[in-house]
């Protein structure tokens, strides 16, 4: 038996030239240095309202439906930059984190966060969060 399926473009549906453009600003922003990301992201995210769980968690499958470099286990950087910006096109921010992994052997990780939850990751109790940048840059 088989069935068909129709897989939907690259980009398709509402904003997807937006989500392009973020995922492409993610890539970019995903080469500085740590310190100056940090401070690029905690000025994206001045004036923004907490990002609901739901809503980031549509963005992120629309941004890993988007891009296969954010969609591997080493893209979680620029996805999780891109995820944010997205969210930030539409007035709100998601929590989002970097950090590395308790034990050895050493893996960094980036994630976002909207409602205490944890979006997209299945388990990242495992890391430890380095930096943080909250709605207002808390």
């Amino acid at each position: 038996m088989t069935t068909e399926m129709t897989m939907p473009r690259r980009g398709a549906g509402p904003g997807g030239l937006r989500l392009r453009a973020a995922v492409a600003a993610a890539l970019l922003l995903a080469r500085l240095k740590p310190g100056r990301l940090r401070k690029v992201l905690t000025g994206l995210s001045a004036g923004a309202r907490p990002a609901t769980y739901d809503r980031t968690l549509e963005t992120y499958e629309r941004v890993v439906a988007t891009s296969r470099k954010c969609a591997g286990w080493y893209g979680c950087l620029p996805r999780s930059i891109a995820i944010a910006l997205v969210c930030r096109m539409s007035g709100s921010w998601p929590d989002w984190h970097a950090g590395v992994r308790n034990a050895p052997p050493f893996q960094p990780h980036a994630w976002v966060a909207a409602e205490g939850r944890t979006v997209g990751e299945q388990n990242v109790s495992d890391f430890r969060p380095l930096m943080k940048v909250a709605v207002g840059g808390r």
